[in-house]
């Protein structure tokens, strides 16, 4: 009798780039086995479309239309996956997608006396399930808003399977957003957002060189810290709220990038510099303010697309000179599939119809099977 479950897991993050899909098979002792990946990027028409309307520009028309138009591009990232490794889609047990989020609201709001958090992820799964011929999960972090829970994050409960319990660390996602998992033997799991990864950096970047992204760092280590712009940015109202906390393009969108050139420093690769330490210490402080007040920590596991910036690599460890800092490759998982790795297993409890979400880390009140699922 088979004892695994092959899986197509589908991840799109607040970077906007596109799709990460592979192929994973998850045994049933939770160990994994990572089989053939596959990038898909939006097209440029496409990604500017969606960095619209995550920056709160468009209409209902948009959101309609490219619910549908995400889930294509999905479904073609899992037909072109399905090709690269020759494996038939009979071979599939099911897609866990993650969808394209375009809004989270994580804090309560209120009408007609009701009082709700809410989030919306495109791509749907029904056009996933129907174009691929294959049973889809996706919409997970609904479930968990209903249980009043922030709906985020949700990757930690990947991370308490993924890695042991023999040392007290942090699991450290740079993507557009960076993030904290907490795994600690002397406190509870808990996780939030620290801040903004690689989105401000990405901005700066294409405003002012016309490039997606710093590549390694180069053009942050061509700069130099312009500390009376630091300071202004570290102002923050959001550094110093208490976890749970979550964020995303709604505060750190393209407005919010522009508020903040006000007092930018005239070279440009000062100015990378700059939001590129900010990154660091936005997420070094949040350990000193929320996490060591709690448990001391031996060591910090980067993943994510800011894992590959040796830059931020660099100021965390001036930054946290007492704590190693290593990536996700020193535990045989892609830094890039990381996330991607996450929702395959958040898929496997759904189908199987266990909880997976953790509640210390999202604040809902009990734990719920998140997830549906398209036949």
């Amino acid at each position: 009798m088979k004892n695994y479950k092959t899986i197509i897991s589908l991840m799109s993050g607040t970077s906007l780039d596109g799709v990460d899909a592979c192929i994973v098979r998850i045994y049933d002792d939770l160990t994994f086995e990572i089989i053939d990946s596959y990038s898909l990027s939006y097209p440029v028409e496409i990604r500017n479309k969606l960095m619209k309307m995550a920056n709160n520009i468009g209409d209902i028309k948009d959101v309609c239309y490219m619910n549908f138009v995400v889930g294509e591009l999905f479904a073609k990232s899992v037909n072109c996956l399905l090709q690269k490794s020759k494996i038939s889609k009979e071979n599939i047990d099911f897609i866990s997608s993650h969808g394209q989020t375009i809004f989270h609201i994580p804090e309560k709001n209120k009408i007609s006396g009701i009082e709700t958090r809410s989030t919306l992820q495109i791509g749907d799964i029904s056009v996933i399930a129907y174009k691929t011929g294959i049973m889809t999960v996706g919409d997970f972090r609904t479930k968990d808003m209903a249980a009043d829970g922030q709906g985020a994050p949700l990757v930690p409960f990947a991370d308490r399977i993924l890695f042991p319990a023999d040392k007290n660390r942090l699991i450290q996602n740079i993507g557009g957003i960076a993030n904290v998992t907490v795994l600690s033997n002397e406190c509870e799991i808990f996780a939030f957002d620290n801040g903004p990864g690689n989105m401000l950096i990405d901005y700066f970047m294409n405003k002012f060189f016309n490039n997606p992204f710093d590549k390694n760092g180069e053009y942050a280590k061509r700069g130099k810290i312009d500390e009376k712009w630091l300071n202004e940015l570290l102002n923050e109202h959001y550094y110093s709220v208490t976890p749970p906390k979550t964020t995303g393009r709604e505060l750190f969108n393209n407005e919010y990038a522009e508020k903040i050139l006000k007092n930018v420093p005239k070279n440009k690769f000062d100015i990378i510099s700059t939001v590129t330490y900010l990154t660091a210490k936005v997420i070094a402080d949040s350990y000193k303010n929320f996490i060591f007040p709690k448990t001391s920590v031996q060591e910090v596991v980067l993943g994510g697309g800011g894992a590959y910036n040796l830059a931020i690599i660099d100021f965390l460890k001036e930054l946290l000179p007492e704590i190693s800092i290593k990536t996700h490759e020193d535990y045989n998982i892609p830094n890039k599939l990381k996330e991607c790795l996450a929702f395959a297993y958040l898929g496997y409890f759904t189908v199987n119809k266990k909880a997976n979400n953790v509640t210390s880390c999202t604040g809902a009140k009990e734990p719920v099977i998140m997830g549906k699922i398209a036949l």
